[in-house]
């Protein structure tokens, strides 16, 4: 992990199922829905493809975090990607989401709190949305090990307006870490 402590770039949010998100001055983020406004918020799942699976389901991916490290390399490679273009509600600098354990408590403002669930598996819409963008964020590691670079997910445990600027402290939770899996 770089830091146990790092920044909030921007904030994203949307009614409606679309690909990326447009930016906002700030967000309001609510204990057990997500994202207040934003199509994925809600105590069960709100993935369309998750929901034609199982409706019913709790929605572990209330919250959509990434890395604006990543959003760095990706620029550098040739993909003009920007804050809420790959669908996050909150862009970070200077934690590596990806190193974080299950159970990770984001504090994020001067109220919201996140826990972190588990890893976004990227999708074929992602290739749809800009070719070869797929293959970018999958890095094929030896020995098979796949890294997922599109972010984390998260369920809302506090309250709180969040808004670029606002602080990102991590708490880590209770010994062993489990690492992050595909939610």
């Amino acid at each position: 992990m770089s830091g146990t402590e790092g920044t909030v770039v921007a904030v994203a949010r949307d009614r409606g199922h679309h690909f990326s998100k447009p930016t906002a001055m700030f967000i309001r983020i609510v204990t057990g829905l997500g994202v207040e406004g934003d199509a994925h918020a809600g105590a069960t799942v709100k993935h369309r493809s998750r929901v034609a699976r199982n409706p019913l389901q709790p929605n572990l991916r209330q919250v959509h975090l990434l890395q604006a490290e990543v959003l760095d390399e990706l620029n550098r490679n040739g993909f003009p990607i920007t804050p809420g273009m790959l669908g996050e509600n909150i862009t970070t600098r200077g934690i590596d989401l990806l190193a974080l354990p299950q159970g990770t408590r984001l504090h994020v403002g001067p109220t919201a709190i996140v826990e972190v669930t588990g890893l976004r598996n990227p999708c074929v819409q992602i290739e749809n949305f800009h070719e070869g963008l797929l293959e970018a964020v999958l890095e094929k590691q030896p020995g098979g090990r796949v890294v997922r670079k599109t972010g984390v997910m998260s369920i809302v445990v506090a309250d709180g307006e969040i808004a670029p600027g606002d602080t990102v402290r991590v708490q880590l939770p209770p010994r062993p870490h489990v690492p992050l899996e595909v939610v």
